[in-house]
């Protein structure tokens, strides 16, 4: 297997930054990409398809992974509420000679990005300002207001990583972010569209 099978790229942000649909449009454009799907204990939302969003796990079966060292890299991003990168997906996607995308939080992105250092493009997706990133994830609709407050408390803790990432994608307009994204993307991974 050629060693350029074990790039990655990494894509992270706040909660309501827009690192999915981001992902999401990377794995359009790029059909060299596999979505790399992680673990999570919190509950499956409408719409979601255990295996295609994440893997739903209770947070007994998630400590499970833990202890057994199955995770590339974990954390509890909530309380009571796991998420995680399987080894085996990693081992998936390389073994379909693809180069995996993850989908995660902050502090997931730098713990990858820790391990395969120059392998890895790490992507920090960032709102244009903290007031549209809270009036995002209001329109969202999906949270209580005390599990918004949470998410809107890490977010602000989560804004002061970025520097700890290659690259910085501000998203204002959707379209430019895609542009850069895809242009940082075909460069790191020698790849054109």
């Amino acid at each position: 297997m050629d060693s350029a099978v074990h790039k990655m790229i990494i894509v992270s942000a706040p909660s309501g930054a827009g690192k999915t649909t981001i992902v999401r449009h990377l794995l359009q454009k790029f059909p060299q990409l596999s979505f790399s799907v992680s673990a999570t204990s919190r509950k499956i939302r409408e719409g979601e398809k255990d295996g295609r969003e994440y893997y739903f796990v209770s947070s007994d079966e998630f400590r499970l992974l833990i202890s057994n060292e199955k995770l590339l890299e974990w954390q509890e991003v909530y309380s009571g509420s796991y998420y995680g990168t399987m080894i085996s997906e990693v081992k998936r996607i390389n073994d379909a000679g693809q180069f995996p995308v993850f989908d995660v939080d902050v502090v997931g992105g730098l713990n990858i990005k820790k391990m395969y250092g120059s392998d890895s493009l790490a992507l920090f997706i960032k709102p244009p300002s903290f007031e549209i990133l809270e009036a995002r994830l209001r329109a969202r609709a999906t949270d209580s207001e005390e599990s918004l407050q949470n998410r809107l408390s890490k977010a602000k803790w989560e804004l002061t990583f970025e520097q700890g990432f290659d690259k910085v994608i501000v998203n204002n307009t959707l379209e430019t972010a895609f542009e850069q994204a895809e242009k940082l993307v075909s460069d790191f991974l020698g790849i054109r569209t």
